[in-house]
């Protein structure tokens, strides 16, 4: 139960979010409590990312991550089925497996022997038989969380009263199958896991991924010519008036329709990479359409699914911002390819990730130092009474677009995407159940 305050914290976040002049208060990048409300209201609701099918491909195959700030093990049982359960022992509360990622018949607690199946399931102890009458095994596993697949992407969720996966994506599926289902055989995860910590508010990367075009020409010039010698930001992602903004349900998606803007940046000394994509396009559009493979794919593309799983599809880079408090995060990244492809495409684009997002990318760089002062900034009392501006083109998304699915603004230059985050972000944190949480946004 979180600490009673000396005013109605729902009244007081409306307050923080206008959305209909675009303006956001700054103490949601730095309060606590707002942060504790996060994780109960928010990370414990909601269906998050925590795994690709390909990380957990075979029974005993395991990974650990975060939801929220639960540490929680991703786990391919024996039947098959990928569980997601709580890393925390029920016997005295330590944690129960250390490992990043491996392969496992169960988990056993180092401090008293307790040891859990690869379904979390309580399997013994040692010295059991002094439990004798003691202890009912079947009620003392770990708390398992829903799970459900998307097309390769695992995501689990602690609330039994949430809608389905599909539900929570809504109209947002449409644009996670431009990268998910390009081919018969789908997507896999290459290269491992990518870790770097950043002393900022999680939001910061995801509505950076879910709208902030903007940026690119400014903080990005610099390591746009380092990677394309010379080139220029506008000459790949020039001001297109048919580019857009396009949500639903606080997911995100930004981009433009000339199909090239980003394979141009990554194709750069590799031109086998542009002509792979290229020879490719029939047979997506077989599976997608004209729009989406020939059009929308290969463009200069960012987008989050709500609230903290963002991708590049161009760049093939996905991650998760793993909230550590208010003012820190973790950032998981990973490459994602399509499971045929090969071998020589696949390096080249693990390269060209870890060439512009990773510890060292140019662009990674780039984006860490901005969004950790804009965190820090808000130390100061005086600075955090004047509100953020998130006004560009505000009132300009629509439902009625012919082609796309979702609330769409044009052109992508906007904060279109970045307002029906925090509008999303809003009716977590000032709902009591999912029936105050509107089905559609």
């Amino acid at each position: 139960m979180l600490k009673s305050r000396s005013f109605d914290e729902v009244e007081e976040l409306k307050k923080m979010i206008d959305l209909k002049d675009g303006r956001i208060d700054r103490r949601i990048f730095w309060e606590d409590w707002i942060y504790q409300l996060e994780l109960e209201k928010l990370f414990a609701k909601s269906w998050l990312f925590v795994a690709h099918e390909s990380q957990v491909a075979k029974p005993g195959d395991f990974l650990t991550t975060y939801m929220g700030q639960d540490n929680v093990i991703v786990s391919r049982h024996k039947d098959g089925k990928v569980h997601v359960f709580t890393n925390s022992c029920t016997h005295r509360g330590n944690r129960i497996c250390f490992a990043d990622r491996g392969k496992t018949r169960q988990f056993n607690c180092n401090y008293h022997g307790w040891a859990f199946g690869t379904d979390g399931a309580l399997m013994g102890m040692h010295e059991e038989s002094h439990y004798e009458g003691s202890i009912d095994k079947s009620k003392w596993g770990l708390q398992n969380a829903r799970v459900e697949i998307y097309k390769g992407l695992v995501f689990a969720c602690f609330d039994s009263d949430a809608p389905g996966l599909e539900d929570f994506l809504g109209d947002y599926r449409w644009y996670l199958d431009i990268v998910l289902d390009q081919t018969e055989e789908g997507t896999e995860f290459i290269g491992g896991c990518i870790k770097n910590m950043y002393n900022a508010n999680w939001k910061f990367g995801a509505e950076n991924f879910i709208g902030d075009s903007l940026h690119v020409g400014w903080t990005h010039d610099s390591g746009t010519k380092a990677m394309t010698a010379g080139g220029a930001v506008p000459e790949y992602m020039p001001v297109d008036p048919n580019s857009f903004h396009a949500n639903a349900n606080g997911h995100g998606w930004e981009g433009g329709i000339d199909g090239i803007g980003t394979l141009g940046i990554m194709s750069k000394g590799h031109p086998e990479l542009i002509e792979y994509f290229q020879s490719q396009r029939d047979d997506m559009a077989k599976r997608l359409g004209d729009l989406r493979a020939r059009k929308i794919f290969g463009s200069v593309i960012s987008a989050t699914v709500f609230p903290n799983f963002s991708f590049l599809p161009g760049i093939s880079t996905m991650r998760t911002w793993l909230p550590k408090g208010p003012r820190q995060f973790e950032l998981r990244a990973w490459t994602v390819v399509n499971k045929n492809m090969p071998d020589n495409i696949r390096d080249i684009i693990q390269n060209a990730c870890m060439t512009s997002f990773s510890p060292s990318g140019l662009f990674e760089m780039d984006d860490g130092e901005n969004w950790e002062n804009a965190t820090l900034s808000n130390e100061g009392v005086i600075t955090r009474k004047q509100g953020l501006h998130y006004g560009l083109r505000v009132g300009t998304s629509r439902r009625d677009d012919p082609e796309l699915p979702g609330n769409i603004s044009r052109p992508m230059y906007s904060d279109v995407n970045q307002l029906a985050f925090y509008q999303r972000w809003l009716d977590f944190l000032a709902a009591d159940s999912w029936d105050d949480i509107p089905k559609q946004r």
